[in-house]
């Protein structure tokens, strides 16, 4: 990799970082960059998943505040998206990449339905409820466990997804669901990242670059991301979304 690919990289990553922060879908500014300078599309894959790492960390510091109160809640959908990331990464290495296509087109397109009419589904699910569920209750688990699955075997808009669920499962703010789904995104590429690392076949000049920029792109996503209202930053999120299944149709 030349100085010029691995400062092209960076730059994606800071990108890719922050959008990750705001919203999630970073890796459609990562991986194509890395296709781009020759690296082989399963290999881009799993170093572009490794090297987003460290910016969900920073995501996730960066709405620290936001966390508050969210250990119990956060410690049982973790696993959820542990043991989906672990699977989604085993048949990422076993299965045809073109295996999801149509699935996961259909799957942000129904994130962003979710995501508009959240607050209006949120009212209608509270009110059906006998009794209220701080952690969204098993329905949530299982969509956070296949949101999992999907996260480790690509990733791209996983962010979406996760929102669209928990904003649906959780009564709580737009900023503390979008808090919560940078947690579980980082447990999903963080575990993913571990199964790459002992089985796959790792670039790690991309890797560094990947990571250097998310980094930054990370804290700075997080600064930004926390003041948007939550109007605005629903509709942020919907035209990622939207932007995500173009590029994965056309692109």
């Amino acid at each position: 990799m030349t100085g010029w690919e691995l400062a092209a990289v960076c730059a994606a990553g800071v990108v890719a970082g922050a959008i990750n922060a705001v919203v999630g879908s970073g890796s459609l500014i990562t991986f194509p960059t890395l296709l781009a300078i020759g690296v082989d599309p399963v290999t881009a894959n799993v170093s572009n998943t490794i090297g987003l790492v460290p910016g969900s960390f920073t995501a996730a510091y960066g709405y620290r505040t936001e966390l508050l109160g969210q250990r119990e809640r956060l410690l049982r959908l973790g696993t959820a998206s542990a043991l989906g990331a672990l699977i989604g990464g085993i048949l990422l290495l076993f299965l045809d990449p073109d295996v999801f296509e149509v699935v996961v087109v259909a799957l942000i397109a129904l994130a962003c339905v979710l995501v508009l009419a959240q607050p209006r589904l949120n009212a209608w699910v509270s009110a059906r409820r006998e009794e209220a569920h701080p952690n969204g209750g098993t329905a949530l688990w299982l969509g956070v466990l296949a949101s999992g699955v999907y996260g480790g075997y690509f990733g791209a808009a996983q962010g979406v997804l996760l929102i669209g669920l928990l904003g649906i499962f959780l009564d709580d703010g737009l900023q503390r669901v979008n808090a919560a789904k940078n947690v579980l995104a980082l447990i999903v590429n963080a575990v993913a990242a571990v199964l790459f690392v002992v089985v796959a076949d790792v670039d790690w000049q991309a890797v560094a670059g990947v990571a250097l920029g998310a980094v930054a792109g990370g804290f700075v996503g997080a600064q930004l991301g926390r003041r948007i209202p939550a109007p605005v930053l629903r509709a942020v999120i919907v035209c990622v979304g939207i932007a995500a299944i173009i590029v994965l149709v056309y692109g």
